[in-house]
């Protein structure tokens, strides 16, 4: 088959490499000038199988009255935003009621799982590096009741394989000494298969081989639509030449549904806007080990070789991409409320601020599998676990393009669910 992958993203990579090593002929069309531009370039670099639950769990209301209107909060609504995104909000908040989320919790976990062990053969097989770290996470907790209810929603996790460790207030320091004289702790959970690393690096990675695969990319050319004729796509349409193809993957992660409407296909994917700091840290011989996740902060850290990558905030402010510097620093700052020691490498000649709009659903699953057309599918949707399930979404994809039987159960990623 003759497959046209549109988008040049972790999930356009991915796709493109099952598809290129099942034999299939494959060209990724990306606007950009190189791959991972976009909400893969500087994500928080968690591969984490732990925490594939989506983000509106219960109590998502709650915060969102809590934190309205303040511009250095971790969740915040812009009241432009509101009109445009009133249908999908109402579905956001009905998917964060325990029984539903419990179920999306499920189903990425299991994705998640499938992504992690896809990973580590990809590495095995190539030896290419991302700045990745494979020794576990920690999730920390300063309230209590918090921690308590976590370490519970952990033992359910061990029918997906995955095991946490309990940890006290110094068995966390002790674990991770970076966190010494940071904020007070009332515990923690050290899940030991977990893994980070450089999303940007590895899909840059992931493109040599794909090249060597005889994958073809095209850049900077901007998709603009289709030629259909007897109910299928015969061709991608950009600003520069038309493309024929045996079938299309859209994976153009929040401009997603807005090409999909040209073929009548509604897909619920809503830009959310995150922050991310990344610091030079070289000098610093406390600087962390592990990746970290602070459930009030609602910050993570991660460390990628000589930097720190410290990622969070939800911002609903629609396609707006402007970096707003209150809410970056705030990032920065809840990072060396963590981790006292960051304070140091903290100049505006050590950091570098990132802002990227994360494709959200209503209820935290992506959208998975094909279109309104026989030929057209789709691989985005992935919120803040894109790196967390890119390699099993890539796959998953593949497998459903060419029809094969998928290693997973594909329906609770399906667009028509």
């Amino acid at each position: 088959m003759r497959v046209t992958v549109l988008g040049g993203g972790l999930m356009g990579v991915t796709t493109a490499w099952f598809l290129a090593r099942d034999g299939h002929e494959v060209s990724i069309i990306e606007r950009a000038a190189g791959l991972a531009e976009g909400t893969s370039f500087a994500n928080a670099g968690l591969v984490t199988p732990s925490s594939a639950d989506p983000w509106n769990g219960p109590g998502t209301f709650r915060r969102l009255i809590k934190y309205f209107g303040r511009e250095d909060s971790p969740l915040l609504v812009r009241a432009s935003a509101m009109p445009r995104m009133a249908g999908w909000g109402a579905r956001f908040l009905w998917q964060s009621q325990r029984r539903h989320h419990a179920r999306n919790t499920e189903a990425n976990t299991r994705l998640a799982v499938y992504n992690l062990g896809l990973l580590k053969a990809l590495r095995a097989e190539f030896g290419f590096h991302y700045d990745e770290t494979t020794g576990g996470t920690l999730q920390v907790f300063a309230e209590p009741g918090a921690f308590d209810a976590a370490a519970r929603d952990a033992e359910r996790l061990r029918e997906f394989g995955l095991t946490a460790e309990t940890l006290d207030p110094a068995a966390v320091v002790a674990r991770e000494p970076a966190l010494k004289g940071g904020t007070a702790l009332a515990g923690g959970l050290f899940f030991s298969g977990d893994e980070s690393g450089d999303a940007h690096a590895f899909t840059r990675g992931l493109g040599e081989c794909c090249k060597s695969a005889g994958v073809t990319f095209r850049y900077g050319e901007t998709v603009v639509g289709f030629d259909i004729n007897g109910g299928r796509i015969k061709g991608v349409r950009t600003n520069r030449r038309i493309t024929t193809a045996d079938a299309v993957v859209i994976a153009l992660g929040t401009w997603t549904p807005i090409l999909a409407r040209s073929v009548g296909a509604k897909l619920p994917i809503y830009p959310v806007k995150g922050y991310s700091a990344t610091i030079n840290t070289e000098g610093w011989e406390g600087a962390p080990r592990l990746p970290v996740l602070h459930d009030t902060l609602k910050v993570a850290t991660s460390p990628m070789g000589p930097r720190l990558r410290a990622a969070g905030t939800a911002e609903f402010a629609g396609y707006d991409t402007r970096l707003n510097t209150v809410r970056a620093q705030a990032v920065l700052r809840a990072a060396t409320t963590l981790l006292p020691g960051l304070a140091a490498y903290s100049d505006e000649y050590r950091v570098r601020y990132w802002t990227g709009l994360r494709p959200m659903t209503p209820d935290g699953r992506p959208l998975i599998g094909r279109l309104a057309l026989p030929n057209l599918f789709v691989n985005a949707g992935h919120g803040g676990l894109g790196w967390t399930l890119a390699c099993g979404s890539g796959r998953l994809a593949a497998h459903l393009v060419t029809g094969k039987t998928p290693d997973i159960d594909a329906a609770p990623f399906s667009p028509d669910r």
